[in-house]
């Protein structure tokens, strides 16, 4: 399967609120789950060698592979189901994903948040076209367990279930460190003294979680919602107060609506048109920064990065 997208199919879907998905298995004949496709660079079939960096049962790198002379991380996407940051020791071999001797490995190259990972399915499936608002939030979303891993969920063409995968968490898990770096990045970013108010949407329970973090050390004050038509009702509600509204940092891909459905909205209205709007994005190819600020957004940063937020938030907030 070759490069599942381009700069035309992008605007396209953007245009129409809607998006695609790669449909996948863990097991033959099991449950559906997705990815965006604006993730995925290819999906390749793989009969090269795996350079091991760890021999403990409870690693989530599976190793290294060299593809088309980029060297990359494997992981193995069902063993990160069956992982708990709580029990790091875990020995996760047995849930490993399970082929015939001499079968093809089958792996999606994912690039987001600048990073570029192999991660290791058991088929891909295919591709689904769907409205942002056929995109349902999972249900029970908790701490651990599978539910954490899942952002939302929508139907496959015979109507059956097909789960998305939050693949930003998966990989703060495999790579804690991204986590321990960004920590640090908070600790240099300082107040701001306003009293106007930061809208946050984003449909990832950890990314909520960090923005959270780097808002409480800014000292602002925010209201976040789980996706983009959250947001747009609020703003929107007869009884919101849209003058101490500062700034809008949005996500792209949220079920109901998606971050380009919030621009359009906001900045098609004369009464919220004024609120600057920044991009908080995993998906940093230049096709969506470029349609995103066709819309009229004022920023485009890499997903949660502290010492931009901060950057944004001094340049759009304080008049």
């Amino acid at each position: 399967m070759s490069n599942l997208s381009n700069v035309d199919q992008i605007t396209n879907l953007h245009r129409n609120n809607e998006l695609q998905l790669l449909c996948f298995r863990l097991e033959k004949d099991k449950d559906l789950f997705a990815v965006n496709v604006f993730k995925i660079r290819e999906v390749v079939k793989y009969r090269g060698e795996i350079t091991v960096v760890s021999h403990e049962g409870s690693s989530l790198v599976e190793g290294l592979i060299t593809i088309r002379e980029l060297t990359i991380p494997l992981i193995d996407l069902r063993k990160w189901f069956y992982f708990d940051a709580r029990e790091r020791s875990k020995d996760l071999a047995p849930y490993a994903i399970k082929r015939e001797p001499g079968e093809d490995e089958v792996i999606m190259i994912c690039e987001f948040s600048r990073w570029t990972v192999g991660v290791r399915i058991y088929e891909a499936d295919r591709i689904l076209n769907k409205k942002w608002t056929e995109i349902e939030q999972s249900a029970g979303i908790g701490n651990s367990g599978l539910n954490s891993k899942l952002v939302s969920r929508t139907r496959y063409y015979d109507g059956r279930l097909v789960q998305v995968v939050d693949i930003e968490k998966m990989l703060v898990d495999v790579f804690p460190w991204i986590e321990d770096e960004k920590n640090a990045e908070v600790d240099k970013i300082r107040q701001i003294v306003t009293d106007n108010e930061v809208l946050l949407a984003d449909d990832s329970p950890s990314v909520i979680k960090t923005m959270q973090n780097i808002l409480n050390k800014l000292g602002v004050n925010y209201k976040t919602f789980v996706n983009g038509q959250k947001l747009l009702d609020y703003l929107f509600a007869q009884d919101t107060d849209i003058s101490r509204i500062g700034i809008i940092i949005t996500d792209l891909e949220m079920p109901e609506a998606s971050g380009f459905e919030v621009i359009k909205q906001v900045k098609a209205n004369p009464m919220t048109a004024r609120i600057p709007i920044v991009v908080n994005s995993s998906m940093s190819g230049s096709s969506n920064e470029d349609m995103a600020r066709s819309l009229n957004a004022d920023e485009f940063i890499s997903k949660s990065n502290p010492v931009q937020i901060e950057d944004a938030l001094r340049r759009f907030m304080i008049k």
